[in-house]
């Protein structure tokens, strides 16, 4: 007579890194995040061109746009206003850690963080980053093409510190690249 023991783990998330997964809000400190896509920037392309007007990647790299939102969930109108998070960074399985690139004040498609009061979003509704193709405001890595090798890329939000607590939340959310 043979046994076969199957043994799995059971939890909330069986993602790697407990990162969410793109198209999913995740909430970090109060505020609700959304990558809705990632994507390579070919900025030779006419829609490409619009969301950024700096140089192209050099050899060896490539241009991400990660296209998100943040929103402040609260119902009540008298909810104080919450700052959202400025500190973004992809994180690839050997640990190497990217920053976004700093894009202008005066580019309409990136993301850039206000306080938000109860029901408000980064991008503003209406806007054309809210409106158009991909639905989010702009975040742009130069990423190495080796890093594409040590996927799952994750998207580590970190939360400004808490105004009680003075402590900060991370979240993070699996690129789908």
């Amino acid at each position: 007579m043979c046994v076969l023991v199957l043994a799995g783990g059971c939890g909330d998330n069986p993602r790697e890194n407990n990162a969410s997964r793109e198209g999913l809000p995740e909430r970090v400190g109060k505020i609700d995040y959304n990558v809705y896509i990632t994507r390579e920037l070919n900025l030779r392309d006419v829609e490409d061109s619009g969301y950024y007007k700096g140089p192209e990647a050099p050899p060896g790299f490539a241009l991400y746009g990660v296209f998100l939102t943040a929103c402040n969930p609260a119902d009540s109108a008298t909810s104080p206003n919450i700052d959202p998070a400025t500190d973004f960074t992809v994180i690839d399985t050997q640990g190497n850690r990217f920053k976004p690139l700093t894009l202008p004040a005066d580019n309409i498609w990136a993301y850039h963080a206000r306080p938000l009061k109860h029901k408000a979003c980064i991008p503003k509704a209406g806007t054309l980053a809210a409106a158009g193709p991909t639905n989010g405001s702009l975040l742009i890595f130069k990423l190495p093409l080796t890093t594409l090798e040590n996927r799952p890329l994750d998207l580590e939000i970190v939360s400004p510190p808490d105004a009680t607590t003075g402590r900060s939340e991370t979240g993070r959310v699996e690129l789908d690249i």
